[in-house]
């Protein structure tokens, strides 16, 4: 096979194989440019995937932030008997304590994880089709860890629902946006009132507008701004930087430049005078749904007036007038998210174990799992730990 190195196929063939499975072959593949060209195809329409598993974000990722962690790619490929791709698994391989576990690429910078799906495929998925899927990956793999998991997108049910699942650590506050939905709909008048008297402030700066960053000098602009003034904000709250691991800031600028469409792999929205930069949220889109990534607002005086709020607010305007149902700030219960999120993203983790070792892996992991989500939870035991952490971090 001329990708050897890159590419191992295990095909199944009768009587192994279950007759009720759509999947016929599966590929691992060890090198994303050799997954780039399928990967590609099941971006486009027709298919069920999140925005965060693009291969433009989650390629610049992998090369700057995930090989510097330890995680070797870890792609796994179904196809039908035809070799048409029914599916993509954006996986990454780490090994730990003798246990062989695969996570899903992008680490703590995605908030939703899933395959990129065939539409159709993912409609009739059955338990014969996962069992067929997981069974060439115990050669490699010990424990499957899929967390963050949509139970549905875009309407969908995520095929992996089907596994066992339990609740993650946090939640995921949504907006529900009807389509042609009154302005009140989506942000009640009375806050819209509260944010518009708290405008008027900015309003008088010179050059005050809110805009999406389209050309490259201007992405590059607000992210040498974004660079300087988060560590700041982050220290302020006692908050440890992510964006200073290493690699983090290379892997953002190469998405948030990444073309798409008539966007980025990563939106940057900016609020800003002549002066200054107020505030910027940046995330994905992908025609039906927003969700945040990362955001932060100015150290001067203009913090008091709320422009995270302000900028929100033009935010869920501009998608909800695009036909887009729904948005999201990000995993956590911030006190700010719901103010304008009152649903709940139903998500879900599994810890999948593909063999013996893998067995007591994926119960230790999921109890400590459900032990941080309870201490969460409970807000007492929640500020102690904190304070523990604090003290001794």
């Amino acid at each position: 096979m001329t990708m050897a190195a890159a590419m191992q196929s295990r095909t199944a063939e009768a009587p192994a194989r279950s007759r009720a499975s759509r999947i016929a072959h599966v590929d691992i593949v060890t090198d994303l440019g050799a997954a780039e060209a399928i990967w590609r195809v099941l971006e486009q329409p027709g298919h069920l995937f999140t925005p965060y598993q693009r291969f433009d974000l989650l390629s610049p990722w992998q090369r700057l932030v995930g090989e510097r962690e330890g995680a070797r790619p870890f792609v796994v490929i179904a196809r039908d008997d035809d070799h048409r791709p029914l599916l993509l698994l954006p996986l990454t391989l780490r090994q730990s304590h003798g246990v062989r576990t695969a996570c899903f690429m992008g680490g703590k910078h995605t908030t939703f994880n899933m395959g990129l799906w065939n539409a159709a495929c993912a409609a009739q998925t059955v338990a014969a089709d996962l069992d067929m899927l997981f069974a060439p990956l115990r050669e490699h793999v010990d424990v499957l860890v899929l967390t963050q998991q949509p139970q549905r997108w875009h309407g969908q049910q995520n095929p992996f629902a089907a596994l066992p699942r339990q609740s993650p650590i946090n939640g995921c506050p949504q907006l529900v946006m009807e389509p042609g939905g009154p302005p009140a709909s989506r942000i009640s008048n009375s806050f819209r009132r509260r944010l518009k008297s708290k405008e008027k402030k900015l309003q008088a700066l010179a050059g005050y507008r809110y805009h999406l960053a389209t050309s490259d000098a201007d992405v590059t602009r607000l992210l040498d701004w974004f660079f300087r003034v988060k560590p700041v904000r982050m220290a302020e709250q006692k908050l440890p930087n992510v964006f200073a691991e290493p690699g983090v800031e290379q892997f953002v600028r190469s998405a948030c430049l990444a073309p798409r469409g008539e966007g980025r792999a990563i939106d940057i929205h900016a609020l800003e005078c002549d002066d200054e930069v107020i505030a910027i949220f940046a995330g994905v889109a992908d025609g039906e749904r927003f969700s945040m990534m990362f955001n932060t607002y100015t150290m001067s005086e203009h913090a008091r007036y709320s422009p995270g709020l302000i900028l929100m607010r033009y935010i869920i305007d501009r998608y909800a007038e695009r036909g887009y149902r729904s948005l999201d700030l990000g995993i956590g219960s911030d006190d700010y998210k719901r103010m304008f999120c009152k649903d709940d993203e139903e998500i879900f983790d599994s810890f999948v174990p593909l063999t013996s070792r893998g067995r007591l892996a994926a119960m230790a992991m999921s109890s400590l799992s459900h032990g941080k989500r309870l201490v969460k939870q409970n807000q007492m035991l929640f500020d102690l730990a904190r304070r523990v952490r604090q003290a001794f971090g």
